[in-house]
């Protein structure tokens, strides 16, 4: 508990509290039996980079163990509208009597609970006036921005308060994947796994689920090129994918795709041609080591040993993690409630 919130329970306000989990597919479930006496529910958040298919099993999963849940977008000012009119469903009784509410939004690291936050406060400015200068939380694209609990007032009669905090993982992983899931989400630094372990975690996902197969099936047009012309030559930097110019253009958003369907049919092209068993542990390393070679041609990246291939690894794991490669959910949805 904050030191703010610890003073305001010192001066006697009677506190009605409810908790979000923000969360992108990794659920802390020793939560539990603290939110048993809590209004409480699920906010999918990043839902534009999920797959809809999957996340509608997920919605349904949760909702028969008797949790309200909703996959929102955090920079969308109406899907967390949306999220808002349901906390106030959730609050209705309470409203009425309670001087004081507090929301809390709880989840792994960098599953975008700033965002939320700050989504949340800008609608609720638009509904009351705002003395001085609007409080945003800090976030950014790496686990650990939020250091503490932040809390920021979102409405008058009664007040409620919504609380920031710092992402919360589990005392330990229970098993190698799970911290690769979470390393792959961005919820661990990813100084932390290395990127080449990371990225070769990505490959084996794709390639298990023959994903690269998919994507020619879906995407031929794509998949055999893009033609196209440029009014003039752009400098782009390996260090990302944004060109240095600060508006995009035609090319800059052709540039893109083009990286993109190269990509793809780099991975596909090795994959069908591949005479191994994906499945097969041994095999798959030595698809995953060919797929590594067709992936820093594709990308342009220099001959540098080492350097290149974690080149290569970065910035393949910037085209998953902004959805350039497609919808993803890295969980299966399981077959029965987990135990609290």
């Amino acid at each position: 508990m904050g030191t703010g919130l610890k003073e305001l329970v010192k001066k006697g306000m009677r506190l009605a509290e409810m908790e979000f989990i923000s969360g992108g597919g990794a659920i802390n479930w020793t939560f539990s039996p603290q939110l048993r006496s809590k209004r409480s529910l699920i906010a999918l958040n990043k839902k534009d980079l999920a797959n809809p298919n999957i996340m509608h099993r997920w919605t349904r999963f949760f909702e028969s163990s008797g949790q309200d849940c909703l996959p929102i977008s955090a920079h969308s000012k109406s899907s967390v509208s949306k999220l808002l009119e349901l906390v106030e469903y959730k609050l209705k009784e309470v409203i009425s009597r309670e001087p004081t509410l507090l929301v809390m939004v709880v989840g792994v690291p960098n599953v975008g609970k700033s965002a939320l936050i700050n989504s949340i406060h800008q609608i609720a400015s638009s509904r009351f006036p705002v003395q001085g200068k609007m409080k945003r939380a800090t976030v950014g694209p790496l686990p650990g921005v939020t250091q503490d609990i932040a809390g920021y007032k979102i409405a008058h009669q009664p007040s409620i308060y919504v609380l920031d905090t710092p992402g919360v993982l589990v005392p330990s992983i229970p098993d190698i994947e799970t911290g690769l899931k979470l390393a792959l989400a961005g919820s661990v630094k990813d100084s932390v796994v290395g990127e080449d372990r990371i990225a070769q975690y990505l490959l084996a996902v794709l390639n298990t689920r023959r994903t690269p197969l998919h994507w020619r099936n879906s995407n031929n047009s794509r998949i055999e090129g893009i033609q196209y012309e440029t009014e003039q030559k752009v400098e782009y930097s390996l260090k990302n994918l944004r060109p240095r110019r600060k508006l995009p253009t035609k090319s800059d958003v052709l540039y893109v795709e083009d990286l993109v369907t190269k990509v793809q049919c780099a991975l596909c092209s090795i994959l069908s041609e591949f005479d191994g068993n994906a499945d097969d542990e041994a095999d798959l390393e030595v698809l995953i080591d060919q797929q590594f070679e067709a992936l820093q041609k594709a990308l342009k990246i220099p001959n540098k040993g080492p350097e290149a291939r974690l080149m290569v690894s970065k910035k393949f794991l910037t085209l998953f993690r902004t959805g350039k490669l497609g919808p993803f959910i890295l969980d299966d949805v399981p077959d029965s409630i987990v135990p609290s």
